[in-house]
């Protein structure tokens, strides 16, 4: 077993992944691959955001073709057993398998990064294939030439993880990248020696490969191609089998198959299909917790960093978007390798890229909860947004101010709130102001589910507010009128039941057990006057 060659631990790994209470089974990926084996199409190149199963697929796929793992004992008891192919290619292949995302100790530069890989690829060949007359200072595709002319055309399968990943690192300089492409096409483009090549990432190669150095590789990505949009991700159905799996498992389950949707929810594969953050999905159900999951390094800081690059330009689709509203955008893939964004669609490209936004029919959005607790921070922290960042600011103020019924402050704020630099929020509509209503009471989604235009007794509500940290909190049915009066939108709150949202089914008790506020608000857009009115529509039930 070498570095890189015919390593058992992607095997190891891989069976630990299979023996998880949540495993999902994605093995006939595999019957895919197998097809594109020494033909035409042979390099593939998968981009994704990250926590999206990219590295497990990476395990699996090189745990199956590796010579050195005999790992029918894994794939024995999967789907791709069933396959036609399956006897023919399962531990048939000489394979590398870097994940190119591990660094030297102490790198502090791009030649330590890469020296590394060159080191360890020259030495597991030249103890592997003798013969082959390997020297250590040879390059890596002269070995590997060297191999496959001593070793009756010998050929191997390359499996390269996050092959995006040195981009990100601060030593990293515009020169070292093109030397980088350089090495990857020098490795691979038009070598007899690869059987297939499949690499993943998170940014797409178009970028980084101005020219034709990485044009072997056909590219998928979750916006533009619907082949393997499957295989990343967890389906609506796979996370139902999970949470079946889940009930079986725990004796005091705490989390709800809706909360996996309103936390983890929210992307889509080109087809259109739903997907969930896998890695999310799997800790809220190990953990029996719905929560944050999204542990990758700083993802409010990496967010920031996009919008901070244009904040006039973005700050109105912030508001839109915190609000539930879609928003139009051009999605370019590639932008988010530039370190330059400048336009609007170059910044929403690339949160779509890392996915901070879903997007689906041209138009993107924060995809679920856990996200939009990420952008609910940054508004809250961040004084370079402007108005919005001091809005949101107001908006523990509001809610306070609510349960209160202290109407006086809540219309202080709204007033404040128009008064500011609104440009997109003139007040034409119920949805302008929707989307005031929404930023100023970003706080009570701490503590609170809020749900915008939820179905609620014979009608939609505007919001309702659902107090999911103490269910004897008061909770909130608001209604928003545009000239007209607070007094006419607490009455259509009424007529149309909508505190039947807060009870429970037939002869069950409620869920909710404190008191539910009716909450109309109006703009009047003659007077340029906000109005509040706040009535109890339910007592607290003891």
């Amino acid at each position: 077993m070498g570095n890189y060659l015919n390593t058992t631990a992607v095997c190891d790994t891989y069976n630990r992944e299979c023996r998880s209470p949540y495993f999902v089974d994605k093995s006939l990926l595999l019957e895919q691959l197998i097809t594109r084996v020494e033909t035409s199409t042979n390099y593939i190149c998968i981009t994704r955001p990250r926590r999206f199963g990219k590295s497990v697929m990476a395990n699996m796929i090189a745990s199956f073709f590796s010579c050195a793992c005999n790992a029918e004992y894994i794939f024995d008891q999967l789907k791709i057993a069933k396959s036609v192919f399956y006897k023919d290619h399962i531990g048939r292949y000489d394979v590398i398998f870097i994940s190119l995302n591990e660094l030297p100790r102490k790198c502090r530069s791009y030649e330590q990064y890469i020296e590394r890989i060159e080191n360890r690829l020259i030495k597991d060949l030249k103890e592997t294939y003798p013969k082959a007359g390997i020297q250590e200072d040879d390059a890596v595709w002269d070995a590997f030439s060297a191999v496959y002319h001593s070793y009756d055309s010998k050929r191997f399968v390359f499996i390269l993880d996050e092959w995006d990943f040195i981009f990100h690192r601060d030593f990293v300089t515009q020169k070292n990248r093109e030397e980088y492409i350089d090495f990857l096409s020098n490795l691979l483009k038009g070598k007899a020696y690869v059987s297939l090549a499949y690499m993943t990432g998170i940014l797409p190669i178009a970028k980084y490969s101005s020219g034709s150095e990485l044009n072997m590789f056909l590219e998928y990505t979750m916006v533009s191609e619907e082949m393997y949009g499957d295989y990343f991700g967890f389906t609506e159905e796979e996370v139902d089998e999970l949470y079946e799996r889940f009930l079986t498992n725990q004796k005091d389950p705490r989390v709800t198959r809706g909360g996996l949707r309103l936390w983890y929810d929210g992307y889509h594969t080109k087809q259109g299909e739903r997907v969930y953050n896998p890695r999310s999905v799997v800790a809220a159900l190990t953990n029996n917790n719905l929560g944050n999951y999204w542990t990758s390094s700083g993802p409010y800081d990496e967010i920031f960093y996009y919008i901070e690059q244009n904040t006039a330009q973005v700050r109105e689709d912030l508001v839109k978007m915190i609000s539930d509203i879609p928003v139009e955008a051009n999605v370019c893939e590639y932008a988010a390798s530039s370190m330059n964004l400048t336009t609007r669609d170059e910044i929403l490209s690339a949160m779509v890229v890392y996915g901070f936004l879903s997007f689906e029919k041209g138009c993107v959005q924060i995809p679920n909860k856990e996200l939009m607790d990420r952008f609910r921070d940054m508004l809250i922290k961040e004084p370079t947004l402007g108005y919005v960042h001091q809005l949101a600011r107001q908006s523990a103020r509001m809610l306070k101010a609510t349960l209160e019924n202290d109407t006086k402050v809540m219309v202080e704020i709204l007033e404040f709130a128009h008064n500011t630099e609104v440009p997109l929020l003139n007040y034409s509509n119920e949805t302008d102001l929707t989307a005031v209503v929404n930023l100023i009471y970003l706080a009570a989604r701490d503590t609170y589910r809020v749900e915008r235009e939820d179905k609620g007794g014979i009608g939609y509500v505007d919001f309702i507010f659902y107090p999911e940290v103490d269910h004897t909190a008061d909770g909130i049915i608001l209604e928003l009128k545009v000239n007209d009066t607070p007094k006419k939108a607490l009455q259509q709150i009424k007529d149309r039941k909508y505190v039947l949202r807060f009870e429970g089914k037939l002869g069950e008790r409620p869920k909710y057990t404190g008191r539910v506020l009716g909450v109309g608000i109006s703009y009047d857009k003659g007077t340029k006057i906000h109005a509040c009115k706040i009535e109890v529509l339910r007592d607290r039930i003891s």
